[in-house]
C-alpha cells in the first residue's frame, strides 16, 4: 500500500488531500501543529526542524506540503519550512507535491498561464513563492507542483469565496473583489485533490521537477454571481469591496496590508491551462460548476427547525 503524508492537514488543501488519498486507498498520515489529541494517523510535528521531519517522513512516498503560515508570517517561515522538506525529501527519497497559486506571474500576468509562463512576481508574496519553488526544483529532490486558482471548498476555511464573497449569500447578499465582468480562476479542491493523487501515483513518470495547472473553474464575477443566485433560489444584491477601508486597516494590521498587495488578481483577468493535467490525467472527471457551488455553499446553509 502506498503512503503520504500531509503536511498541514487541518488546512484547505491538506484536508482536501487526505480524503482524496484515503479514498484511493492510500496510507494516510495527516501532521499539524497542534491536534487537540494524538492518535495514529494524525501526528504534530514541527515543520521547521529538519530532524523530526525527517523521522515523521520516514517510511512515506510521498510527503504533500499543504503548510501555509498566516501572510504576514511567510518571509520567515516559508524558507524555513521548506529546507526542512527539502532535507526530509532527500534523506528519504520521498516525492513532494505542492499545491500551487498564480502569485509567481505578478499583475502584468497574461490572460492563460500554462506551465512556460514566465515568473514575473512584483509583489512580495510572489518573490517568495518563486524562491520556494526555485528551491526545489535546484534540490533535485522529486517534486509535484500542481498550480489553481483560488478555492472553493466543502468547509468553512477562510478563503475569498467562503470568508468574503459568500458569507452572507443566504440573507440574499454578495460582495465582489474586482470588476464582474473580469475572469477569474477557480479550483474546487476536491477535484484538485483528485488530480494531486493521480499525479502522484505516476510519480515515476515526471523529471524531477514538474508542474501542473489545475483548470478548475474559469468565471465572471457576473457568471459567479449567477451560479450562487441559482443555487439559493433568489436574486443576489451586490456590494463592492471596500478596498480604500482595507487600504487604510492596512496602515495597522499587517494582515490587511498583504491582502492589498494581492488586489491585482481580482483586476486582471486570467485562466489556469489545464491541458497538460488532462494529458497526464485523461480520466479525471471534473464537478460541474453548480454542483461545486452547492456544495460549497451547503457549509453555512442556515438550518431550520
Amino acid at each position: 500500500m502506498p503512503s503520504v503524508i500531509i503536511l498541514g492537514a487541518t488546512g484547505r488543501f491538506g484536508r482536501a488531500a487526505a480524503i482524496a488519498f484515503a479514498d484511493a486507498g492510500w496510507r494516510v498520515t495527516q501532521t499539524a501543529r497542534h491536534w487537540p489529541r494524538a492518535t495514529p494517523d494524525k501526528i504534530t510535528v514541527t515543520p521547521t526542524d529538519p530532524d523530526a521531519l525527517i523521522r515523521a517522513v520516514t517510511g512515506h512516498d510521498v510527503i504533500v506540503n499543504a503548510l501555509n503560515p498566516p501572510y504576514p508570517d511567510w518571509a520567515d517561515q516559508v524558507p524555513r519550512i521548506t529546507d526542512a522538506v527539502i532535507a526530509a525529501a532527500r534523506a528519504t527519497g520521498a516525492t513532494v507535491l505542492i499545491p500551487g497559486n498564480v502569485y509567481n506571474y505578478g499583475s502584468a500576468m497574461p490572460a492563460l498561464l500554462n506551465e512556460d509562463t514566465p515568473w514575473h512576481a512584483n509583489t512580495q508574496k510572489g518573490a517568495i513563492r518563486i524562491r520556494m519553488e526555485r528551491a526545489y526544483r535546484d534540490s533535485g529532490v522529486r517534486t509535484i507542483v500542481l498550480r489553481a486558482g483560488d478555492f472553493l471548498d466543502t468547509a468553512q476555511g477562510g478563503n475569498w469565496f467562503d470568508s468574503h464573497i459568500a458569507v452572507k449569500a443566504w440573507q440574499g447578499t454578495l460582495m465582489y473583489p474586482g470588476p464582474r465582468d473580469a475572469v477569474h480562476a477557480w479550483a474546487w479542491l476536491p477535484d484538485m485533490a483528485r488530480a494531486a493523487v493521480g499525479l502522484a501515483e505516476r510519480r515515476a513518470d515526471f523529471a524531477a521537477f514538474e508542474e501542473f495547472g489545475f483548470a478548475g473553474y474559469t468565471l465572471t464575477g457576473d457568471a459567479l454571481v449567477e451560479l450562487v443566485q441559482q443555487v439559493v433560489g433568489r436574486p443576489m444584491r451586490i456590494r463592492r469591496m471596500p478596498w480604500p477601508l482595507v487600504r487604510a486597516m492596512g496602515l495597522f494590521s499587517p494582515l490587511m496590508r498583504e491582502v492589498t498587495e494581492m488586489r491585482y488578481l481580482w483586476r486582471v483577468p486570467h485562466r489556469v491551462d489545464g491541458s497538460k493535467l488532462s494529458r497526464t490525467l485523461p480520466d479525471l472527471i471534473q464537478t460541474a460548476p453548480a454542483d461545486a457551488i452547492t456544495h460549497a455553499l451547503a457549509a453555512w446553509k442556515p438550518q431550520h427547525g
